[in-house]
């Protein structure tokens, strides 16, 4: 899947390993680098979810729509699906919008 990020700084997080150390640390830089890759080999988030990839799963309420992938505990990455169409043909965008403890 294409992954697109809300934010400049977050996308260097999720690209630069050296970037999300220094912020996160080093267990955290490993997983949050290790989901934005089984996001991209993934064929679609229900895959993700189906297959419990990284215990993903959506969330509720006010985040109907947008799902999230553990990190570090209480962490998550949270993201939410953009379905569009080109040339015929549905293809899934995954929008990266936080890494939080959200509870």
């Amino acid at each position: 899947m294409k992954i697109e990020y809300k934010s400049n700084r977050l996308k260097r997080a999720c690209t630069d390993f050296s970037v999300a150390k220094r912020d996160y640390g080093v267990n955290m830089a490993n997983l949050i680098h290790q989901r934005v890759n089984e996001i991209s080999s993934a064929d679609s988030v229900e895959m993700l979810c189906r297959f419990s990839i990284g215990k993903c799963h959506p969330l509720e309420g006010n985040r109907t729509g947008q799902y999230a992938m553990n990190l570090v505990q209480p962490y998550r990455l949270v993201f939410e699906k953009i379905c569009i169409e080109e040339e015929g043909r549905n293809i899934e965008i995954v929008r990266i919008l936080s890494i939080e403890n959200y509870h």
